[in-house]
């Protein structure tokens, strides 16, 4: 996830948004009948940047009038886009003069484009130490992109560093240019080669390097495995005069002449009186009320914040509803008289915000250092019980304190609202509190209205829907070692730093709550799947799994041994010793030393070793398969066998995972510290890693897991009447399709063809193309393609509902789980086609991976509340894993616990094809499984 650096330089693409603007908005007018639209969408849109990240250094950059050096260099250069709209034009000289009276540099430069300007700015203030932000639409852009040059999408707000380059575009900033030189660029004329398209440019470009590089190794050209690869040496040769001229029109100058360095391009105050005079004319009336009251551009200096932000999406309601939180209700409580005023209040209040502040993160180790409440928007209480520096007559006594918080905290009838409130409910579990009327989480909230907006903390959350910068921890803490725990904070800065906590969580359910009531579907799964899950991962997380430590130990220690073998053999295999966890003298062997070609580069253009590089290399030299699995042992043993022993807990003697509701865009759970997702379980080495996840004498592990989960749903959803039919008669899925595909009896299907019919099963839920099919079976890609036309004819139904899945993601922008879950998917339209096809793939997977999660989600719940009814502990859930539940079951109880489960698991959600769960039983989780 990129990174946004602290106050960086923003450049902003005024041509960029202008068009964007033009295009997104309405035609609005003023009543003299003057277009105002496009002035109107991009002043929003720079609001919304200014008031997000408070630059002290901003240029906004338009395109000049008059030709450029590229209509010199090749005449049809975007001659083919339509002149500009008059009403359009004549929005461009008032916009200017309102970006200069908001304060902000504005270039134009005669001869060259807006992306000059801006490659020359970025270079020169990247050279200076400053990190830039680049505000645009543009992709051409992504060939600036380096780890001090980030570009944020003007629309989405999504970040592109180098990693989301490549995982956009395939390919590194470094072979941007080359890119559209081989591909061509339709919206600005540049021609590229004939015949290559976005897949083939990507082939090319990672089988043998940048323009230059291909065309030295034209004769390597054919031995590439893409789809036309045989010919392409001879249109390529055919066509070098327009690669090299499409290079030279894509590639942005980065040494224009400006009189302006990049230092100086400072954000002034808003000359008021000329803005508010343009507002008028052009009657943006709630600017104008904004801008009397001096709420419009408020404090647009210096960011302190680092924000890390991935995919956000501005609510439009909270860039107009920009506000001060005031502070003047904050109070804190320090006496009994205020403590049961306040207690009077809660305890009369429909619903009331709730907060902990803690001298840790651990819920089990944590110490509750005060609570914080509001009751109202801007009435918040900060009610401190164990800060260091106080005299204990200066502050209430925390065990009385809680004792008389004990019967509301635990009234289900006393409606809560929190962000995240499954950490305090695990905090005041160890104060023996069980807390109840958990009704609402702002967090989960936000998650449910989109799970892909970007962060849901509350932070981010409030500077999203309230258009508040909120005070962070850092600031009132600090960073680092010299970090203070809460209960050193000094006390001013303490309690307005949790009543704002407090109202800040209040009014963003306000804001949050009415947007969700609308929405059907979002609303059933934050009522009936998110907060009921609250306690249930809360209790899971609380129960921790016992660990083997001579089991861990033993296997680290052969891991050791192994891994010093695999060195020995690594360094005989180079011929000299080097580090094998140092990327650089890796690619010194690899590809200096031993010659080996490099298939793809870093985003700094070095040969890249990543694994999916070496992975490739491996099939033909021997050195980059022992790197490989070096890696594989090392971070297995650095990752649990070393580890899992230091995250025992003390107190408990068992580990205890964290799980996170709002992390993966589908509504998968994730888990951290340890992450029990990751955990291999198709290898020998991670399987005995499971070995060490045991159960106490007396009790048995219990893994309950859902059959094939995800092609049961694509029949549900599909209603393909061969796969409908497949399940019901509990056919060998795999074995069927074999049959069907290949067209033989179920018993005549050979192993591989049932390993075909598997590939393109799983496959295809995951939107995999023939040729990845063909890479993933090692057959050619005309029989890969084959093989997928006979599934299709086979299974009909199931090509309608991807064509009609599809479609509707279009028209909707998102697709729905079948509980009504929403996976958003912005790049569904993008004229990119790179984009475009991975929110294909995403629209047709996100239904059956949702479901999936929404149908683990309702199990969770179910099971949860049955144990919760048994008198006697017999049955603990421990782990949630993927599409498993794991328990600990006393021994003699196994029999019928295993029954209960596996009911209450398939008969989590009905379908139009039974739900399977397989269970396993054994003293570790590794025999269960």
């Amino acid at each position: 996830m990129a990174q946004i650096a602290e106050n960086p330089l923003i450049l902003v693409d005024g041509s960029s948004y202008l068009y964007r603007a033009y295009h997104a908005f309405p035609p609005l007018t003023n009543s003299a009948g003057e277009p105002t639209g496009a002035m109107y969408g991009v002043l929003n849109m720079l609001r919304s940047l200014l008031l997000q990240y408070k630059p002290s250094h901003v240029a906004v950059v338009f395109d000049a009038k008059g030709k450029t050096f590229r209509d010199e260099l090749f005449e049809e250069y975007k001659s083919h886009r339509p002149p500009m709209p008059d009403e359009l034009r004549a929005q461009i000289e008032p916009l200017h003069k309102m970006v200069k009276a908001m304060g902000l540099p504005l270039l134009a430069i005669s001869g060259v484009e807006a992306d000059d300007v801006i490659g020359t700015l970025a270079l020169e203030a990247e050279k200076a130490g400053q990190a830039v932000l680049i505000s645009t639409g543009d992709k051409d852009m992504a060939q600036l992109v380096t780890p001090d040059i980030t570009l944020i999408n003007t629309m989405n707000n999504a970040i592109l560093g180098p990693d989301e380059v490549v995982e956009k575009y395939g390919i590194p900033p470094s072979l941007m240019i080359d890119f559209l030189a081989l591909m061509g660029d339709s919206s600005d004329n540049i021609p590229g080669v004939a015949g290559v398209g976005e897949k083939t440019a990507q082939a090319l470009l990672q089988g043998l390097g940048g323009v230059k590089d291909i065309y030295a190794n034209l004769d390597k050209v054919a031995t590439l495995t893409f789809r036309g690869a045989k010919t392409m040496a001879a249109k390529l040769e055919k066509n070098k005069e327009m690669a090299l001229l499409s290079y030279q029109l894509a590639t942005i100058k980065t040494d224009v002449e400006l009189e302006l360095t990049s230092d100086q391009l400072t954000v002034k105050e808003p000359a008021v009186e000329e803005l508010l005079a343009l507002f008028k004319h052009y009657e943006f009336k709630r600017w104008i009320t904004d801008l009397e009251e001096g709420k419009w551009l408020q404090g647009n200096k210096g960011n302190p914040s680092m924000k890390k932000v991935a995919a956000v999406q501005d609510e439009p309601a909270a860039v107009e509803a920009a506000s001060v939180l005031s502070s003047d209700g904050y109070v804190t409580i320090l006496d009994e008289e205020t403590f049961a005023s306040w207690l009077n209040k809660l305890q009369n209040s429909e619903l009331f915000a709730f907060d902990l502040e803690t001298d840790s993160l651990d819920t089990l180790s944590a110490n509750i250092i005060g609570l914080s409440f509001a009751t109202a928007p801007g009435v918040a209480a900060y009610l401190p019980v164990a800060h260091d520096y106080l005299d204990a007559p200066a502050q209430l006594d925390r065990n009385d304190v809680l004792a008389r918080l004990k019967p509301l905290l635990e009234n289900p009838q006393a409606l809560k609202v929190g962000q995240n409130l499954k950490f305090d409910r695990g905090v005041l579990k160890s104060y023996d509190i069980e807390l109840q009327g958990i009704r609402f989480d702002t967090m989960l909230e936000s998650y449910a209205l989109n799970s892909v907006i970007g962060r849901h903390d509350m932070d981010t959350l409030a500077l999203r829907w309230l258009n508040h910068k909120t005070v962070t921890f850092e600031e009132i803490a600090g960073k680092g070692k010299k970090q203070l725990t809460f209960n050193q904070i000094a006390l001013e800065q303490a309690g307005h730093y949790a009543a704002e906590d407090a109202d800040v969580t209040l009014q963003l359910h306000l804001k949050m709550w009415p947007a969700l009531e609308k929405e059907q579907g979002p609303k059933n799964v934050f009522e009936q799947l998110e907060m009921p899950l609250v306690p249930v991962m809360s209790r899971i997380e609380r129960n921790g799994v016992l660990i083997d430590q001579g089991i861990l130990a033993t296997h680290s220690q052969e891991l050791g041994s192994r891994l010093a073998e695999l060195e020995q053999k690594a360094h005989e295999l180079a011929g000299e010793p080097f580090n094998l966890s140092s990327p650089k003298q890796l690619q010194t062997i690899l590809f200096e030393k031993q010659g080996i070609k490099p298939t793809k580069k870093t985003p700094g253009g070095a040969p890249s070793t990543s694994e999916e590089v070496l992975a490739e290399l491996a099939l033909d030299y021997p050195l980059p398969k022992v790197i490989l699995e070096h890696r594989g042992l090392s971070k297995l043993k650095s990752t649990y066998t070393d580890k899992l022993p230091l995250m025992i807990n003390p107190h408990s003697g068992r580990v205890h995972t964290s799980y996170h509701q709002t992390v993966t865009a589908t509504g998968r759970l994730s888990s951290s510290d340890p992450n029990l997702q990751n955990i291999p379980v198709r290898n020998d080495e991670g399987r005995r890693i499971r070995q060490a996840f045991i159960a106490p004498p007396g009790y048995r592990i219990v893994a309950a897991d859902y059959s094939q989960i995800e092609l049961r749903i694509m029949a549900h959803l599909s209603q393909d009447k061969g796969l409908l039919s497949a399940f019901a008669s509990e056919q060998d899925i795999h074995r069927a399709t074999a049959a069907e595909v290949f067209g033989v009896s179920l018993d005549k299907v050979s192993g591989e063809q049932r390993r075909s019919a598997k590939a393109i099963n799983f496959g295809l839920i995951y939107g995999m193309s023939s040729f990845g099919l063909s890479r993933q079976l090692n057959i050619g890609a005309g029989e890969a393609k084959k093989y997928m036309d006979l599934y299709f004819e086979r299974y009909p139904g199931v090509l309608q509902y991807m064509e009609s899945t599809r479609e509707l993601a279009a028209e909707k922008g998102y697709v729905s789980t079948l509980d009504g879950r929403r996976l958003y998917l912005p790049d569904i339209n993008a004229s990119n086609a790179i984009r475009r096809k991975a929110a294909e793939r995403a629209a047709i997977n996100a239904p059956m991976q949702g479901t999936a999660a929404d149908i683990i989600k309702r199990a969770m719940i179910a099971v949860d509340g049955w144990l919760e009814q048994q008198t006697s502990p017999d049955v603990k859930m421990i782990m949630q894993v993927h599409d498993e539940l794991v328990f600990e079951v006393r021994a003699d109880a196994v029999e019928a616990a295993s029954a209960q489960i596996r009911a209450l698991m398939e008969g989590s959600m009905a379908l139009d094809v039974p739900l399977r769960v397989d269970i396993g039983v054994g003293d570790n989780w590794d025999q269960a499984h």
